[in-house]
């Protein structure tokens, strides 16, 4: 199976001079806990978090007028929509991350994917190997 068929396309990117509380409202709006951080080209630049914020604005006192591009998390995993869903998922694993974008060639976002759409493959050995790698990161404090 391709990322491209369990990716969700449907993304909206914010840009690095959004503030925080442009973030925080469009998480809310949307339903969503994660953002990616985009140019004017779909480029993605980083990514924002519920957590990030929580950590790099909440618990710092800050106002909510930062800019995203001062609390974004600037490593970015990605993969490909024509790579293997288990490319995906090592990646994940590897990287510690619940959540991944899906880049073009001219590595523009053309999608996400997060563990909630792993765990929803048929393969559930694979879905819960995954899940344990990424939740490593909470585990290991």
């Amino acid at each position: 199976m391709r990322c491209s068929e369990i990716m969700k396309s449907n993304v909206t990117c914010l840009g690095s001079e959004d503030t925080v509380r442009d973030a925080a409202k469009h998480m809310r709006d949307q339903k969503v806990g994660f953002l990616p951080i985009c140019d004017a080209g779909k480029k993605v630049m980083g990514t924002l978090t519920d957590r990030d914020l929580a950590i790099r604005i909440l618990a710092e006192g800050r106002d909510a007028s930062t800019k995203v591009s001062d609390c974004m998390s600037r490593e970015v995993i990605c993969c490909r929509p024509e790579d293997d869903v288990k490319r995906a998922q090592e990646l994940m694993a590897k990287n510690r991350k619940s959540r991944i974008m899906c880049v073009d060639k001219d590595n523009r976002l053309v999608g996400v994917i997060s563990l909630s759409d792993i765990a929803q493959l048929s393969d559930a050995t694979m879905a819960s190997q995954t899940l344990r790698s990424v939740s490593q990161r909470e585990a290991r404090n």
